[in-house]
């Protein structure tokens, strides 16, 4: 079956293309995707050596079903998740399934161990790797059956695709990493797609002071909507967050916050959170920053805490279920962070208005009618 996709060329470059999937193998799904999310991550994509299928949050139908499959059948409305659980390894057996050892990205496992996550994809007659072993930025896609998640008929599709990452990091730091407290003080660095859910998930935990930290006026307003109890706005002179760190400690009766978030993708802000909370506080680093940074180890004295989790330490048969629940009684927000959505020959468009800030979440609809005439027509 034929379809478009975004190809990211591995040299930072991109282009919609049509590739060929196959028929799903036993334990396989065909998902015809009909809405799929964009994040810092996916720009990254661009630059992992390789071709492949760009995109990892995705919301779509069942289209097809490979022997052995018992969760799905044709027709089911179903979500994505990139950290795909075995439930036979360690971590699985340990209750941290998105550490899986059996699932890593494809990205980051070399070359020679890649070509079991290209069966049934190819791009002009050559097998293609799917990013996070999805590859939503495309009509259609070829999963385990343990990439899905049910998905409930009250949930749009363009509300719920963003959940497999960004919605999920934010609300899932709060609820299963740090494990906020009622009544506590949340510090949140950055408020795009994934800060803005660290301040949905604080709101929801109870915590009484809720501090967004941006440099643009406008993201501080949005924080407002979702639940933020005080913004400060960094200047350009305040590289090192000093000043905010010292607004920060004013708010927090001169100790600082008892829990503070990165959530910014800037290298130079990774260690940023520990100058935000109290002697004994907890800070964490959510944007999975790669790059070498150096930190002055005096700013982990006296107790502090860092953590880095992985994609709010995600349960899907948990987690999932219960985003949709606050969702369904109007005290999570899910619709009103998609800022604006798009088609897939948009995407250029797409990713700038994102690097430009210009966006906390941005989604690619996908109309099918041009998939089935090129099919037709082969």
């Amino acid at each position: 079956m034929k379809t478009l996709a975004a190809i990211a060329n591995g040299s930072g470059g991109f282009a919609v293309e049509e590739i060929e999937v196959s028929h799903p193998q036993p334990l396989e799904v065909l998902v015809q995707i009909l809405a799929a999310g964009i994040c810092h991550t996916d720009h990254a994509s661009l630059w992992w050596k390789r071709p492949l299928i760009m995109g990892h949050e995705g919301a779509g139908i069942v289209k097809a079903v490979g022997a052995g499959v018992t969760r799905f059948m044709p027709g089911d409305r179903v979500l994505l998740n990139w950290a795909i659980p075995c439930g036979n390894c360690f971590q699985c057996r340990d209750q941290s399934p998105s550490l899986c050892e059996w699932s890593k990205p494809a990205h980051v496992l070399a070359p020679s161990c890649a070509h079991a996550h290209r069966q049934g994809t190819t791009l002009r007659g050559v097998p293609v790797d799917r990013s996070f072993n999805l590859g939503t930025l495309a009509g259609l896609t070829l999963v385990r059956q343990e990439a899905l998640s049910p998905l409930p008929d009250f949930v749009p599709f363009s509300s719920a695709c963003i959940v497999g990452c960004g919605v999920m990091t934010g609300f899932g730091s709060v609820m299963n990493s740090a494990k906020v407290k009622q009544g506590s003080s949340v510090a949140v660095l950055g408020v795009g797609g994934v800060g803005l859910n660290v301040i949905q998930g604080a709101r929801i935990a109870g915590a009484s002071k809720i501090i967004a930290i941006a440099r643009k006026s406008a993201r501080l307003e949005t924080a407002k909507r979702f639940g933020a109890t005080h913004t400060i706005q960094v200047g350009r002179d305040d590289p090192k967050l000093e000043r905010a760190a010292e607004e920060v400690r004013l708010l927090t009766s001169g100790r600082g916050a008892d829990y503070a978030f990165e959530a910014t993708a800037i290298p130079e802000l990774a260690f940023a959170p520990l100058r935000l909370i109290r002697d004994g506080g907890v800070a964490l680093q959510l944007s999975g920053i790669h790059d070498p940074v150096s930190v002055d180890m005096q700013a982990f004295m006296w107790n502090k805490t860092y953590l880095a989790p992985l994609y709010g330490n995600c349960n899907p048969e948990i987690d999932f279920p219960r985003i949709f629940e606050l969702y369904r009684k109007g005290e999570l927000k899910l619709d009103e962070l998609v800022t604006a959505t798009y088609s897939i020959r948009q995407l250029p468009t797409a990713l700038q208005e994102m690097l430009d800030g210009r966006s906390s979440k941005s989604v690619i609809l996908f109309d099918h009618s041009e998939h089935f005439k090129s099919n037709d027509a082969s």
